[in-house]
């Protein structure tokens, strides 16, 4: 089945209850403990650099992992789930000396993604693959420089170049969607949302888009300045599927900018995927909330039909996902004034 076929039942389903989507991957990862070996494979052995904390590159040296963790959240009830791709792109990756495979690691795990959800997929309950477009180590808006609040140290076109190599990998891969998150330069997004739409201009295939963004404090605005009004106001162009946060902040800190945003942007579905609280080193997966609490944070949310997807970020796990998937599953999703997106998926 062709991508934008797959994705053509999102809508509907996003109408009829709230879907989950995965909760942490870099998390999931961390409790494996993996070796330099483990993120060297036999394919990179001889290279230069230090290589372990790239989890992009395990989907080439341990795809076994990856595969096993997106199995797991599956298990625990995720209708979609993100491809292990935050950071791989040409940008960050060649912070590694690895620029040259950021297609070839784009291409495996949407496939690694894909795979997994073909085989949890039923007629009553499909699952979906959110090809991640995470931000780079690099930004258009922010200056490197406290001394220089002018310098750049990438460009426009250079983050739409590295965004539309991944994109391609990953629709390549067989990715039913695309999911541009952690957002917190917006100029950076919108590289990454001018590079969608260039390719799906050129293949035809128009798969959906979701955006979000990383409110980052109390201040309630993205590191690059924006409040959660104008961030959505500045993205809205690209009529995403939905719109929502993610990381940073738990669920009790960021329920204001979810509530904002829900209020705002009345005619998108709405997403949240916050972090298990606050970070906590004593704690097994280096957050301080437990499934339990999480849950039911994200519950007073959806008695507040504040939501259309939730799931976790940061610290959060398979046993995180089940529980707000349990939690939710008694409470109908937010509705939607006169959808932007309306006939954005109709076939040809």
């Amino acid at each position: 089945m062709k991508p934008y076929t797959r994705a053509a039942q999102l809508p509907a389903l996003m109408r009829e209850r709230i879907l989950l989507i995965d909760g942490a991957m870099g998390t999931m990862i961390q409790q494996h403990k993996l070796t330099e070996a483990d993120f060297r494979g036999e394919r990179l052995v001889g290279h230069p650099s230090d290589l372990k904390g790239n989890n992009d590159l395990l989907v080439l040296t341990r795809p076994d992992i990856i595969g096993q963790i997106h199995a797991d959240y599956l298990a625990a009830g995720a209708d979609l789930i993100e491809t292990n791709t935050f950071g791989a792109t040409r940008v960050a990756q060649d912070d590694y000396g690895l620029g040259s495979l950021a297609r070839e690691m784009n291409v495996a795990a949407a496939r690694l993604a894909r795979e997994a959800c073909d085989r949890f997929s039923s007629a009553d309950k499909p699952r979906f693959v959110a090809g991640a477009l995470g931000p780079t180590p690099r930004t258009a808006s922010i200056s490197p420089d406290v001394n220089d609040p002018g310098a750049r140290n990438t460009s426009f076109d250079e983050l739409r170049e590295a965004y539309r190599e991944q994109a391609e990998g990953l629709l390549e891969g067989g990715c039913d969607l695309f999911l541009v998150e952690t957002i917190f330069d917006t100029l950076n997004a919108k590289a990454a949302l001018f590079a969608l739409d260039e390719l799906m201009e050129a293949t035809g295939e128009r798969l959906p888009v979701i955006i979000s963004g990383t409110v980052t404090d109390a201040s309630g605005r993205v590191l690059s300045g924006q409040t959660v009004e104008a961030f959505w106001h500045s993205v809205r162009h690209a009529r995403p599927l939905a719109v929502g946060l993610n990381c940073a902040l738990g669920a009790a800190l960021m329920r204001p900018y979810i509530e904002e945003l829900a209020k705002v942007a009345g005619d998108t579905f709405i997403s949240c995927y916050p972090n298990a609280g606050l970070p906590n080193p004593m704690s097994d997966t280096g957050f301080d909330e437990t499934p339990e609490v999480t849950g039911a944070q994200l519950e007073g949310f959806a008695r507040a039909g504040f939501l259309n997807m939730a799931g976790g970020c940061c610290g959060t796990t398979p046993a995180h996902i089940a529980e707000i998937g349990r939690r939710l599953a008694n409470y109908r999703p937010r509705s939607l004034r006169d959808p932007l997106f309306s006939g954005l998926l109709q076939l040809a």
